[in-house]
């Protein structure tokens, strides 16, 4: 069982996203030599962050710390294409459902895909889904 603050207490484990050891980001080393890489989280880092949250009773943080790992195996680019697709009316509910079945089988996001999926059905109760053009 991973003990907050990992930093402290676990930073030979923690590296970013791209392997490198997060002890070399420093900010000598962001003024310098780092790239966004570099810095992006790693999925094992708020992984051992969501059971630490759980095991002290977090629940809700712990879900949305797994969500988190799940999208760091997601590109950037269909991040925001999420974001976009995740506002009221600017989706439909098919949309929304296909969003759900490539987080699920392309990345690996089940709790991501859930999470979709449950926004389409909130959606559609409240008419907020995307409404189809008027002729």
């Amino acid at each position: 069982m991973p003990t907050y603050p990992l930093y402290d207490n676990d930073a030979e484990h923690l590296h970013a996203a791209n392997g490198h050891p997060l002890r070399e980001v420093t900010v000598d080393a962001a003024l310098h030599d780092l790239a966004l890489d570099d810095i992006q989280i790693d999925k094992t880092t708020l992984q051992a962050q969501a059971q630490i949250a759980r095991a002290s009773g977090y629940a809700q943080l712990a879900l949305n710390l797994e969500r988190a790992a799940e999208l760091t195996a997601v590109p950037r680019a269909e991040i925001i294409t999420m974001y976009q697709l995740m506002r009221p009316g600017r989706a439909s509910f098919d949309e929304l459902m296909a969003l759900a079945a490539r987080l699920e089988t392309a990345y690996a996001a089940p709790i991501c895909a859930a999470l979709v999926r449950e926004a389409a059905t909130v959606y559609r109760q409240r008419q907020l889904l995307k409404r189809p053009p008027a002729f």
